[in-house]
């Protein structure tokens, strides 16, 4: 009997061999997950690229995402790789407008670990979930020859629960709608370059790995009716999470460079070291697209958590130019911001 196999849509991915830049977050991700991983398993719900996928069970629509923890070192002023293998799980639920309910967690433990630090990053997870509020209820352990896992990896699956009061859809975004940024960008990246001890500067900064649930659902409780998009800006940043949801609508974003709030460390460092700010990773802060008419009770929700002080109002929406993010600086002139290309912060999430 002759077999038939299924038809797939041929990849366009023509790189010849996986490179770090794969794994940024930016262009080079975008391909591989286009081009290669997304054709061999299309499906409506993986089609959008999202932070989860949403799903219906019985009467009930559901989110659930996954994620992988590669960071070095594994712990860095403001958290640890435990920590942030929670938030971040949480925080790609919760972008979705996802209730978090419940984690699982897969430990790729490097033969040698000293035990007391395993241990630490358990306890650390725990905390993590505790404050949350979200359960971790299973996982797996595999532990691979000395030298294969920088100490050690987590691999980690979040189920959420959709809050109906929102849909979230990068193609509802319309010329006008404002882009509120929860806080200070590029605090988690900058962080963890600099622990790593591989460059000569000292700074006063910590991460931001945080869960923003509680911000979310402020916002939610305020301004649902008006709320068109959220994104957590992980890997590649601002940058990257922008032009991502215009990539998927028809307008363009127009961002007011001198509004995004950031620390004085985190500015000096990407000047000395060449760096765009919008570009550095975040752990515990997110972008929205709200309606005009809901912006200043959407800022407000947030700014009314505590931590949330920092959010602010940084861009709009506009018609042109399309699918475009530019940067408009505080003399008017502006510059296109493109998504990550490369690699200049291996292993920071």
């Amino acid at each position: 009997m002759t077999s038939v196999q299924p038809s797939r849509k041929t990849p366009r991915f023509a790189d010849m061999q996986i490179e770090m830049a794969h794994g940024a977050g930016g262009t080079a991700s975008r391909r591989l997950l286009e081009g290669l991983i997304g054709p061999y398993f299309a499906n409506p719900a993986l089609q959008a690229f999202g932070d989860a996928a949403t799903l219906a069970v019985g009467s009930e629509r559901i989110a659930t995402t996954a994620d992988g923890f590669v960071v070095r070192p594994l712990r860095f002023p403001g958290g640890s790789i435990g920590e942030l293998a929670v938030n971040g799980t949480l925080n790609d639920l919760a972008v979705s407008a996802a209730k978090p309910i419940a984690l699982m967690a897969t430990l790729i433990l490097e033969a040698g670990l000293p035990t007391s630090v395993l241990e630490s990053e358990i306890e650390a997870m725990a905390i993590a979930a505790r404050k949350a509020g979200v359960p971790i209820v299973g996982g797996d352990t595999k532990v691979v020859e000395h030298g294969q896992a920088d100490g050690m990896y987590v691999s980690t699956f979040g189920i959420g629960v959709l809050d109906g009061r929102a849909t979230l859809d990068a193609a509802a975004i319309r010329p006008g709608d404002q882009v509120l940024l929860s806080g200070p960008i590029g605090a988690h990246g900058i962080t963890i370059l600099l622990a790593r001890g591989d460059l000569e500067l000292e700074a006063d900064l910590v991460s931001d790995t945080r869960p923003v649930w509680p911000f979310v659902e402020a916002l939610l409780d305020r301004a649902a009716g008006g709320l068109r998009w959220m994104r957590d800006p992980t890997r590649g940043g601002v940058a990257t999470a922008l032009n991502e949801l215009v990539r998927a609508g028809a307008c363009g974003v127009a961002i007011f460079e001198d509004r995004v709030p950031m620390h004085p460390a985190v500015r000096g460092a990407c000047e000395l070291l060449g760096l765009d700010p919008l570009h550095i990773a975040n752990e515990g802060q997110f972008l929205a697209v709200v309606a005009p008419g809901d912006a200043d009770a959407a800022l407000a929700a947030v700014r009314g958590i505590p931590g949330g002080e920092g959010a602010t109002l940084i861009g709009e929406v506009r018609a042109e130019p399309r699918r475009r993010v530019i940067g408009v600086n505080g003399y008017g002139g502006t510059r296109v911001i493109d998504m990550l290309v490369g690699d200049p912060l291996p292993r920071i999430c």
